[in-house]
């Protein structure tokens, strides 16, 4: 018995990882609970001791050492009974901890088993699940299969830890090129941003630290070697990477790529911009169901309108007749000219329904009229309407 317990002991601490104060500890709980059970009438005095040097087990009344012959055959089969609870509850704990250090990096296993939608994953110590919105769309996974995912979270439940990975995070992209280029793994090359459709298309901003180095070109590789590797690892997934700027409108042009822009108009606070492209260049810039813009879009983290040459040259002619119009339908007005006319738009009075409803302090504001101008304008104007 002393033997074979601290065999176990020994194997438990070597092979499993598990610490031996933890297992002595939950074992001496369980014989002190067998103790009680076997030894009557002193239930509240007793205690028990294990020596871990030699597998002696003692029971306590207060400092009074008991003799059980009893005692010992229970303690034998509680003992079995404990080691082995305990075995499966440190277990998870042990792989808990190991795969809670993992969130954030890809791990490999081998597909086992379907269940309600999920991936099962093989990871060796631990089982993992690939939930259905984890998994990319297009991709085919088949029993027996070898397969890399990144950790997404883990979770600790009843029935051990909750291993939950993904296909389908941004990421997941950015640890494979983490693994296939050493520049970034180093820090002289950077990803500072990725959009990402998962199964479609990804777009990442990279940036070089370092002047003698190329950060597009480190992330390609000799031949397209590098971005071959993740791509493949992808499933085809088409992957486009461009140059990070701290200049907005060059970031911009950039994570359009390879459509060529004529013309970036950035609004105040930086939330939108208007993209101006040739004519020929407008499908580019959109992309395919607007995948291009889209994804440029989250990658500079700025809404983007994309127009051809020719809808601004339209929209602005159809500007310059609404002026036009404007002018004229306000020329009508006795005693109004053009630059009268110029003035009423430009303050906001810009159709004869406007001015008769404004009161003639409000309209002696603008440049040019007067009091009995005003007046008169407004009496011609609701004649007129």
């Amino acid at each position: 018995m002393k033997g074979e317990l601290l065999a176990i002991l020994d194997h438990m601490e070597r092979e499993k990882g598990i610490e031996r104060e933890i297992l002595i500890e939950a074992l001496e709980l369980a014989l002190l609970s067998a103790a009680k059970k076997t030894i009557k009438g002193k239930e509240g005095e007793l205690s028990v001791k294990f020596d871990a040097e030699t597998g002696d087990i003692e029971v306590f009344s207060g400092d009074v050492l008991i003799k059980s012959e009893e005692f010992g055959r229970i303690a034998a089969q509680t003992a079995k009974q404990v080691i082995i609870q305990k075995i499966r509850e440190a277990e998870r704990n042990v792989i808990f901890d190991e795969f809670k250090g993992k969130v954030g990096e890809i791990v490999s296993g081998t597909i086992y088993r379907f269940e309600k939608g999920g991936l099962i994953v093989n990871l060796g110590k631990a089982e993992g699940i690939i939930l259905k919105k984890f998994q990319v769309s297009k991709e085919n996974y088949g029993q027996g299969q070898r397969i890399r995912a990144y950790v997404e979270e883990v979770e600790q439940s009843n029935r051990g830890p909750r291993i939950i990975l993904s296909r389908t995070s941004p990421e997941f992209v950015r640890k494979l090129f983490e693994l296939e280029v050493p520049e970034i793994y180093e820090h002289i090359v950077e990803i500072k941003a990725i959009a990402r459709e998962a199964g479609e298309r990804t777009k990442l901003a990279v940036l070089s630290h370092d002047s003698k180095v190329d950060s597009q070109g480190a992330c390609v590789g000799v031949r397209g070697s590098r971005v071959k590797n993740v791509v493949s690892e992808l499933d085809g997934e088409k992957v486009d990477i461009v140059k990070y700027s701290t200049d907005l409108k060059e970031f911009i042009k950039n994570a359009l790529s390879p459509a060529e822009i004529m013309e970036i108009q950035v609004n105040e606070n930086e939330s939108s911009a208007l993209v101006l492209v040739n004519d020929d260049q407008l499908s580019l810039a959109i992309g395919k169901r607007g995948q291009n813009v889209r994804l440029a879009s989250r990658l500079v983290e700025v809404s983007l309108n994309i127009k051809s040459a020719s809808e601004v040259s339209k929209a602005s002619n159809d500007d310059k007749k609404s002026v036009k119009s404007d002018k004229s339908e306000i020329s009508q007005l006795k005693g109004v000219g053009k630059k009268t006319a110029e003035a009423l738009i430009e303050a906001g009075y810009d159709t004869l329904d406007k001015i008769a409803q404004v009161s003639a302090s409000d309209l002696v504001k603008v440049p040019g009229i007067g009091a009995k101008t005003a007046e008169k304008i407004i009496i011609n104007a609701k004649e007129i309407c």
